[in-house]
């Protein structure tokens, strides 16, 4: 194929990628309308529980090392060795 040739098919292929965008954008604005109308929860609801956010305190105090016993079972090698 020649540059030009190469050119023109890159630019329909751009139109068809613009207009299925385009279609999907249609689909989603629709399939969000139905939602909205036909659904319990109005949109700035789901705003507000997304926006929700909950911190959690994690301890200075340092972790029990019973938790640790078993860990030459998990695949990291002997606690007294290097890794390979």
């Amino acid at each position: 194929m020649s540059q030009q040739e190469d050119l023109t098919a890159l630019q329909r292929r751009l139109d068809e990628l613009v207009q299925r965008v385009g279609e999907l954008e249609h689909t989603v604005e629709r399939l969000r309308g139905a939602a909205h109308n036909g659904g319990s929860t109005d949109r700035a609801a789901r705003a507000r529980a997304l926006d929700r956010t909950e911190l959690v305190t994690i301890p200075d105090t340092p972790y029990n090392h019973a938790l640790w016993t078993d860990s030459d079972d998990e695949g990291l090698g002997l606690r007294d060795r290097h890794a390979p």
